[in-house]
């Protein structure tokens, strides 16, 4: 099959810089927002959710400018291959991961006031727990940027981790309330910012799939026995 112009590669090359652009700032949001929470810092969790506009625009800035590339391309009859097609359908996909992720991080930071109000001290297993998160978005920008199929897989691998601490944090908290440790509204709030942060490597892994799917036409599947790769697509 022929290739497209230059000026589409070119075009789907700049969309693919502002996608990995949303990415670093994405997981900066995530670690602002674990940052405001641990120091119950309520103006420095407003200023996140503020910051959570530049990423929606940005998201619709993304969507608009790769359908309005494919749009050009089709009213031409331009021919492309399918590793470039592929590569287009996933910067959607991502992008859209990107936004949910975003979306996850204001609810992080918007727990903040509650945490401040109940002012007792996040278990420390729940920090470890969020850097972990922050390590996994850090790796699935550097795949993305590098459309690196390795660092993407190793984002896969990591999911395991994050249901086991969000497993020990869950038990932990049950123990505090029994002992009297804690309010159940503490319980509740750290509860809610697990639910979030395995949210967060869930969308992680699906852009680990994409990254996959975009850079050697394999489909990833997770199953009971693990993630297993489908034959490689056309």
């Amino acid at each position: 099959m022929p290739a497209p112009t230059a000026g589409f590669a070119a075009q789907l090359d700049q969309i693919g810089k502002t996608l990995v652009e949303q990415s670093h700032r994405v997981a900066k949001l995530f670690e602002a927002a674990c940052d405001a929470v641990f120091a119950m810092d309520v103006q420095a969790a407003r200023a996140v959710v503020d910051a959570d506009d530049e990423i929606d625009r940005v998201d619709i800035e993304i969507e608009a400018r790769t359908v309005a590339l494919l749009v050009e391309v089709a009213s031409r009859a331009e021919p492309v291959p399918p590793a470039e097609l592929r590569r287009m359908l996933v910067i959607v996909k991502v992008n859209n991961e990107l936004e949910r992720t975003a979306d996850s991080a204001t609810a992080i930071a918007s727990l903040a006031p509650t945490f401040a109000g109940i002012g007792v001290a996040l278990p420390d297993t729940l920090r470890v727990l969020t850097n972990s998160v922050a390590g996994i978005l850090r790796d699935i920008t550097r795949s993305i940027e590098k459309r690196d199929p390795k660092l993407a897989k190793l984002v896969l691998d990591a999911e395991d981790t994050v249901e086991a601490f969000k497993s020990q944090l869950l038990r932990d908290a049950e123990r505090r309330i029994a002992a009297g440790e804690v309010s159940v509204d503490h319980a509740f709030a750290v509860h809610e910012l697990t639910n979030q942060c395995e949210r967060i490597a869930d969308h992680a892994t699906n852009i680990a799939e994409q990254v996959i799917y975009a850079t050697t036409g394999a489909i990833v599947r997770h199953t009971e026995a693990g993630w297993v790769e489908l034959p490689r697509s056309s």
